[in-house]
């Protein structure tokens, strides 16, 4: 049975998100899928994803918005990296809430 992904809470979440942005850096090819809030001494602001899929043809790219999309409670679809493609730093645009 697969182990399922404890994301932090929906509103320390929405708290990362500028402008309609979030800075997220990614490391592909973990043991696990997870997302982890900025650690004190890194980087500020900057979300910690880590997807189990390969860095290959969009897949790790693929991985990062389907995890996010369930964390955030919003469609796939309504997400897109928009800097950073093939880069571990990357910037997802999410639609702001209403």
């Amino acid at each position: 049975m697969a182990k399922k992904t404890a994301f932090p809470p929906l509103d320390d979440l929405l708290s990362l998100v500028s402008g309609g942005e979030l800075t997220v850096k990614v490391t592909p090819n973990a043991g696990e899928n997870s997302i982890g809030m900025p650690r004190t001494n890194g980087p500020s602001g900057i979300l910690l994803v880590r997807v189990t899929a390969v860095p290959e043809n969009g897949k790790a790219n693929s991985a990062v918005l389907k995890l996010l999309s369930k964390a955030l409670g919003l469609p796939k679809t309504s997400l897109a990296i928009v800097r950073g493609e093939n880069a571990r730093t990357k910037v997802i645009a999410i639609p702001l809430q209403n």
